[in-house]
């Protein structure tokens, strides 16, 4: 099991469309979460928190608190072992949301670099070791970029681009 505090946490919620939400995760990667499909495997009729977030009006207003996902119009009672109480709004906790979520294939794909470099790479008929040499890095490093496996800083990338391709580097958002 997953240490909480290396669970990634959401950071934006990218859309709510019926009962999926496409987020945002700490770590760069998009994730979704179906809670209908989640509904029924934690059977959340039983409970009336729970179900209260499984109508249409209720479940578009989901928020972040916490780095997860929250209703604050869904309010529980929470009594700890010294009997005081407290109410809480219902959120899910961010280890149910991770491991009963699916990657955002679509989303994840635009910002898949190493594969856009490893393609190049391929087109331009060079190893991954001469890359390496022509950037003044590793074959290891090239592998892992390659495999989306190792943040890359701009610099880097830059490197890569303009010194191991003779390319030029070109950002844009929009």
């Amino acid at each position: 099991m997953r240490k909480l505090n290396s669970t990634p946490r959401i950071i934006r919620i990218n859309k709510v469309s019926g009962f999926k939400v496409y987020f945002a995760l700490n770590n760069g990667e998009h994730r979704i979460i179906d809670f209908e499909e989640l509904s029924d495997k934690l059977n959340f009729k039983k409970s009336k928190t729970s179900k209260q977030i499984m109508t249409d009006e209720v479940f578009k207003t989901v928020t972040i608190s916490n780095n997860t996902l929250c209703w604050e119009s869904v309010k529980k009672k929470l009594t700890l072992k010294s009997g005081k109480e407290f109410v809480v709004s219902f959120e899910v906790d961010p280890i149910v949301i991770y491991k009963n979520s699916e990657p955002d294939i679509k989303r994840n794909e635009r910002y898949k670099i190493g594969e856009i470099i490893k393609s190049q790479r391929i087109k331009e008929g060079l190893t991954q070791e001469q890359l390496a040499a022509r950037c003044g890095t590793t074959r290891n490093y090239i592998s892992r970029i390659e495999n989306n496996r190792s943040d890359l800083e701009l610099n880097t990338l830059r490197k890569i681009i303009e010194i191991g391709f003779g390319k030029k580097l070109e950002l844009a958002i929009k």
